[in-house]
């Protein structure tokens, strides 16, 4: 339930712009706004949109309707190096950007069952739990450690002040 398009001439910035906007939409909810956006990557993504379509009813033999827009991700392809004529000979360099763009699609229950099959994201893994431990130990390493060194630099700086006196 992937589509992808390769150096499509579209900056990724402009590109960017419109897949935040369908991101996590309905696949019929995110046709209609693209129908309804008056920008060139609208067309490209909604030409993007329908492949998917597409492949996830005729290779998985899903149905679109009842899928979202899971994940759509824009990378920056090489880059058009062209000249504008400028006054007494000179060029002011223009670059044209390219973009790839990825999209994929599923089911919104989806990332429930990914995360039961013991991926990374599943609580027991968290990263977030081992932090907490982490800081725990080391909060109580910190106030032994405070104590014991306080009256140490008091004492060497009330020595190294005596030191200049004298």
């Amino acid at each position: 339930m992937k589509a992808n398009l390769t150096a499509v001439r579209i900056a990724p910035k402009k590109a960017d712009l419109l897949a935040k906007m369908i991101r996590g939409m309905s696949v019929p909810d995110a046709m209609f706004a693209l129908e309804h956006t008056h920008k060139k990557a609208a067309r490209i993504l909604e030409q993007l949109l329908r492949s998917a379509v597409a492949n996830a009813s005729h290779n998985d033999r899903q149905d679109p309707q009842m899928m979202i827009v899971k994940t759509v991700i824009v990378n920056k392809a090489q880059t058009y190096h062209r000249g504008v004529p400028m006054a007494r000979g000179r060029v002011r360099p223009m670059r044209k950007f390219l973009s790839h763009i990825e999209m994929t699609l599923g089911f919104a229950d989806d990332d429930h069952k990914g995360a039961k099959k013991g991926s990374s994201e599943s609580p027991e893994n968290s990263s977030q739990n081992a932090k907490e431990k982490v800081k725990s130990t080391s909060t109580a390493a910190k106030s032994t450690k405070g104590k014991s060194a306080k009256p140490d630099t008091a004492a060497s700086s009330s020595r190294s002040g005596a030191s200049k006196k004298s």
